[in-house]
């Protein structure tokens, strides 16, 4: 039984390491290049990756620092998410001109949007730089002197490493803390919108398809980079041209086929894929829970009104999103987690750990490791729960609050920093504020508030007493009736005068005082113990994975995401979710119809695209009469590969990634290569509606479009 079980522990990692990880792509060479290549990889890893030669890093973007993009023509041309690019959509957006609801196409390039505050960042070249930060490091005995030491290191070595004037040097931390890597990286701020389709393509199934598979969203959006006249990264200026890239990708017309190779590379934003079982035990019955709880709330209210006010439908799309893609990842998660039995998983490898511990007489450095993990996830559970409500409920989905809770933060800004500071960040405040409330609706936000404030008050622990026994109602109607947080010129109100009278007045606020109290408690209650016992869980995740890397030398450890360039690959793969079911890997047009629900917000279909669909006109981009959508494969993608391009074996680009199937959305903490599958649009049905649904020829026009298959390009 144990050699049984062992085997089952070695396969797992070893299966792993073929169809999941997220690997950095300058230190390819080696396995992954042989295992890239088993897969059916054409290229090689210089090809992928070359400080001193254009590779096909040089087209691969990070979009706005969350979302990524790539570069597909000459012209600085970026393909994108419609959901990544969605914000910029809306700002863009009126009644009178609603290009969520009619989409935009720019008929050249003086009609192409800018973007002020939008950043595209390229990576120059990739540094292994551990031994420099790690310096002086091992003999230092407090974790808190360590991590200063550490801080102090990378700051010294982000000044002094050698770059050009306009790049910059980002330090990250991979493998919970054991390797440091060095970014040498080049930020464009002039980015302009070029074309999105209407959100009935770019957003088709909403957030009842979100997370689900089979898909037929096209899900994308076209940016331009532009540079000043030498081509280097300048602010926004009339006089400023088409960025020219390195290198840019070339676009396949001959799709994929079961099995086919296929890479997806972007900025994964965040993975814990080393996570002891006590951690995965308390996400799952514990924290997401209540995170979903809030959520939910929150969503309820928002589609409501959404649903009855154009308006408001338009103020309140992207938020809705926003909150909308992580509240279902987090039940999906949950499931997919209970599903594949993540928690025994992990006890398995637990116990398979320990007993390689005293095998290896590594007991002094390790033996303590997994009581210690435990002794800290019974410790932080309440202040971790505690600080998930706040987080919720203050900051992320009530309007007023996360406004009230920036004005607190502007009184601490006096209390430290003294009266200049103070107007410095008072005049930023009420400057970036016109905009968030250009897109508020206290009615909206009132019913939110209303809802989520008992939830927090009922169930989070540690709050103040008196939230326990609020009249959640009254609370909420005296609030939204009295306080000067429900509206711009209430802020600006507030704001008026020197910096004592504004706190007098600040204090004084109905809105301000509850959030005043909120914040005191977490920061006196909540944030100092949470901190440092995260601090020492910390500690020991570094040692963990120390302890993984040393004793199971056969193990494939790949360091988890952190929004740093990586590579994933696979193969398209169906896959079966459940008994009898299995799941074809590619979806098609006639889809759409059997989804379209005229009228629906999420399933409507545009009048142009039923008559190119009722017509087959679908051009150069179909297969066997057939118009593909989306498609599915092995690739081990996370938030942060959104707008990823899906690259074929030689280089080529042949989707583009928005997705995960909501059976393995849990792959952020365990990857399951039976059920874990990326979701991507077709790059022919991008290309279909570009040309046919927009008639943006012009623009197909500066693509390089190729037949790597058959060996014709155009």
């Amino acid at each position: 039984m144990r050699i049984l079980k062992l085997f089952i522990i070695l396969f797992v990692v070893q299966l792993h390491a073929q169809q999941g990880g997220m690997w950095i792509p300058s230190m390819l060479k080696g396995m992954n290049e042989s295992e890239m290549t088993a897969l059916g990889m054409k290229m090689t890893a210089q090809d992928i990756y070359d400080a001193n030669n254009s590779s096909l890093k040089d087209a691969i973007v990070h979009f706005d620092g969350g979302c990524t993009s790539e570069l597909i023509s000459s012209k600085g041309l970026m393909l994108t998410n419609h959901h990544c690019g969605y914000g910029e959509i809306q700002s863009h957006s009126t009644v009178e001109h609603d290009y969520l609801q009619d989409g935009f196409w720019a008929k050249d390039l003086n009609s192409e949007l800018a973007n002020p505050g939008m950043v595209a960042t390229l990576i120059v070249s990739i540094h292994d730089v551990t031994n420099t930060v790690l310096e002086g490091v091992s003999q230092i005995s407090s974790e808190n002197e360590k991590q200063k030491k550490i801080a102090d290191n990378i700051s010294r070595l982000q000044t002094s490493f050698p770059k050009e004037s306009w790049q910059e040097n980002k330090i990250k931390t991979f493998y919970e803390g054991n390797q440091y890597i060095l970014f040498v990286t080049e930020t464009f701020k002039d980015i302009r919108l070029v074309g999105a389709p209407p959100s009935s393509i770019g957003k088709f199934g909403s957030d009842t398809d979100n997370w689900v598979w089979p898909r037929h969203t096209g899900d994308f959006s076209l940016f331009r980079i532009y540079a000043n006249k030498d081509n280097k990264p300048a602010e926004y200026s009339k006089d400023n041209v088409p960025y020219t890239p390195k290198h840019f990708l070339p676009i396949s017309l001959d799709g994929v086929a079961e099995n086919d190779f296929t890479m997806v590379f972007g900025f994964p934003g965040r993975t814990q894929e080393y996570l002891p079982s006590f951690a995965v035990e308390q996400i799952v019955n514990t924290l997401n829970p209540a995170k979903i709880e809030l959520r939910d709330a929150a969503l309820k209210v928002q589609d409501g009104f959404m649903r009855k006010d154009q308006t408001i439908k338009i103020q309140y799309a992207s938020k809705f999103a926003s909150v909308a893609n992580y509240w279902k990842k987090w039940i999906g998660e949950s499931q997919g987690l209970k599903k594949s039995n993540a928690i025994q998983i992990k006890q398995n490898f637990e116990e398979e750990f320990q007993k390689r511990v005293i095998k290896n007489n590594k007991k002094n450095e390790y033996g303590s490791l997994l009581a210690d993990f435990e002794k800290n996830y019974k410790a932080i559970n309440d202040y971790s729960l505690a600080r998930d409500y706040f987080i919720e409920t203050v900051l992320r989905n009530t309007e007023l609050l996360s406004v009230g809770f920036r004005l607190y933060q502007l009184e601490q800004v006096y209390s430290t920093k003294g009266e200049q500071s103070f107007n410095d960040r008072k005049d930023n405040t009420i400057k970036s504020l016109e905009s968030f409330y250009k897109d508020f609706n206290a009615s909206v936000d009132e019913k939110v508030f209303e809802k989520l404030i008992a939830l927090y008050g009922q169930k989070s622990p540690l709050v103040p007493a008196d939230l326990k026994t609020m009249n959640y109602s009254k609370t909420t109607a005296d609030i939204y009736t009295k306080s000067k947080l429900t509206s711009y010129e209430g802020l600006k109100t507030l704001l008026k005068g020197d910096s004592k009278t504004i706190l007098k007045n600040l204090n004084k606020d109905l809105g301000y005082q509850l959030v005043k109290k909120l914040a005191d408690n977490y920061y006196k209650n909540i944030a100092p113990k949470y901190d440092e016992l995260n601090l020492e869980t910390g500690a020991l995740q570094r040692n963990y994975m120390k302890a993984q890397l040393e004793l199971f030398p056969e193990g494939r450890y790949f360091p988890d995401a952190n929004s740093t360039l990586r590579i994933t690959y696979g193969q398209v793969k169906g896959y079966s979710p459940n008994d009898a079911v299995y799941y074809e890997p590619v979806t098609h047009l006639e889809g759409v119809m059997e989804k379209y629900i005229p009228g629906d917000y999420e399933f409507d279909v545009p009048a142009k695209l039923i008559d190119l669909i009722k017509n087959k006109d679908y051009g150069q981009y179909a297969e066997n009469g057939k118009m593909p959508v989306c498609f599915i494969a092995t690739n081990h993608t996370t938030g942060g590969n959104s707008g990823s391009p899906a690259i074929d074996a030689k280089g080529n680009l042949i989707g583009l990634n928005f997705d995960r199937v909501w059976e393995g959305t849990m792959s952020d903490i365990h990857y399951d290569p039976s059920i874990c599958r990326n979701i991507m649009v077709d790059v022919r049905y991008v290309l279909f509606i570009i040309d046919k649904y927009a008639g943006a020829k012009h623009l197909i026009e500066e693509m390089e479009l190729v037949h790597p298959k058959t060996k014709i390009n155009k």
